[in-house]
């Protein structure tokens, strides 16, 4: 099970985390995210630990900067939202600047946008450091449920293909002198659409026959087995270990 190529958000390293095996680093980021979603939004400071302990892991990573914060553009839709929320949400009103804000929206906006980036920070790095098949064999090795595990892999081998065969048609299409101008042009998408939707589903029907004329009974088989040391289970719980006490501390401070 191969995803036979480097997605987008990987960057190839030889840092000590990127040699972690793939399921402890899914186990230390899940509970990296878990603490950080728990800990209560008055506790400010806490955020800012969190961030430093995320600086922490992509220096060790090596990845640069300017590399995590393009691809924290993801959140934006979320930002939109957390902004809209001071004006919106109802309670108690503070004056900011001449401008009448919810307390409870401005609360509810802090929490959105903390929990929210650093929850996508860690996802980013977890991305950055480890290869589309190594994540697949840790949840494997996790024991998430075969067939999930099997959806992914395939979304994640078929994705581009689907994506190329769009960028096809619509050169085919641009080539003929098409223009998507207004409404007029939505029903040559429409039949655009339905044409990729039919390619898609016939090549699946094609490579599952593939699959079992070549004895697929169901169940992916597993290349190698990955596992992990007591080292590499300390140093990839490093992380959450250092998030929990600045949990406990939001918690009691």
């Amino acid at each position: 099970m191969g995803a036979g190529h480097a997605h987008r958000l990987y960057r190839h390293g030889h840092s000590p985390v990127h040699a972690l095996p793939a399921h402890t680093k899914l186990v230390a980021v899940l509970c990296f995210v878990v603490l950080v979603v728990s800990t209560p939004r008055e506790a400010m400071w806490a955020f800012g630990g969190y961030a430093v302990l995320l600086a922490a892991v992509a220096r060790a990573a090596r990845v640069p900067t300017g590399f995590l914060l393009k691809r924290l553009l993801i959140e934006v839709p979320f930002v939109a939202f957390a902004v809209l929320m001071p004006f919106v949400a109802q309670g108690e009103r503070v004056d900011v600047l001449g401008v009448s804000l919810s307390v409870n929206g401005l609360w509810g906006a802090w929490n959105v946008l903390a929990k929210g980036t650093l929850g996508v920070a860690a996802s980013v790095l977890l991305a950055s450091t480890t290869e589309l098949r190594e994540l697949l064999l840790g949840l494997q090795r996790l024991k998430l449920p075969p067939l999930l595990v099997q959806i992914a892999s395939f979304m994640i081998r078929y994705g581009d293909v689907i994506t190329d065969e769009m960028r096809r048609m619509k050169i085919a299409r641009e080539s003929r002198g098409f223009e998507a101008r207004g409404v007029r042009q939505w029903g040559v998408l429409a039949k655009s659409a339905g044409a990729l939707f039919i390619r898609s589903y016939e090549r699946g029907e094609r490579v599952h026959l593939a699959m079992v004329s070549r004895g697929y009974a169901g169940s992916m088989p597993v290349i190698d087995e990955v596992t992990a040391s007591r080292a590499q289970w300390t140093y990839a719980l490093a992380l959450p270990s250092a998030a929990l006490v600045v949990c406990l501390l939001g918690w009691t401070l």
